[in-house]
């Protein structure tokens, strides 16, 4: 049987600064989970690091402990990768005051 792949878009050209976070996504059904984020035009500022939230709800959010640097240039991805969630997932990230990053963030999930 061949393993259920899915990919969700859970940002589309979203300018993040100050707190941002993607749109969160029900994924209590897979396996195993990785978010892509890339910066869809140049940073402005410093860059910051992203890290990945978990909820039981979909409305109250914990740091799952996955950190990563966000993109420092146009076209620039990155990524990061969990194998034990529980059902609600999201990105999230704080930006310095003057700095931002849009974004196009997936979701691409395996059964």
């Amino acid at each position: 049987m061949l393993p259920e792949n899915f990919t969700a878009v859970v940002s589309r050209n979203e300018c993040w600064r100050g707190e941002a976070a993607s749109e969160p996504y029900e994924a209590g059904w897979a396996r195993e989970a990785i978010f892509f984020v890339r910066a869809l035009k140049e940073p402005v500022g410093p860059t910051t690091t992203a890290w990945i939230e978990v909820s039981p709800d979909g409305m109250r959010w914990l740091r799952e402990g996955t950190e990563f640097p966000m993109p420092d240039k146009r076209d620039g991805v990155a990524m990061a990768r969990l194998a034990h969630f529980g059902n609600w997932l999201r990105v999230a990230a704080h930006f310095d005051d003057g700095a931002e990053c849009t974004v196009l963030v997936t979701l691409h999930l395996k059964a």
